[in-house]
């Protein structure tokens, strides 16, 4: 997950501990650890948290998670970048 990479990082680049992250989000250490790796999904709100707590920009952090998304949906479709091609011309329209 591009998301969970760039969490990850984040974290490191301010040198804070998943206890720490986990903390602010009220979470557990094991949920942080698991949306780095990509192995747990991030809602909305974290990731919101998760832009201030690094003073990162939100909307760059949003643009990942929703790429993470749409990654998710399409991985393994043959048709995927035909769909998404579709998809773009509507959200122009």
């Amino acid at each position: 997950m591009i998301i969970g990479q760039k969490l990850r990082a984040l974290r490191e680049e301010k040198g804070l501990l998943l206890r720490q992250v986990a903390a602010e989000l009220e979470v557990d250490t094991a949920y942080i650890s698991k949306m780095e790796r990509g192995e747990k999904n991030i809602k909305r709100e974290y990731i919101l948290k998760l832009a201030s707590l690094y003073d990162y920009p939100e909307d760059d952090l949003v643009t990942l998670w929703l790429a993470d998304k749409v990654f998710d949906l399409l991985k393994g479709e043959k048709n995927a970048l035909d769909a998404l091609k579709i998809a773009e011309v509507n959200f122009k329209n």
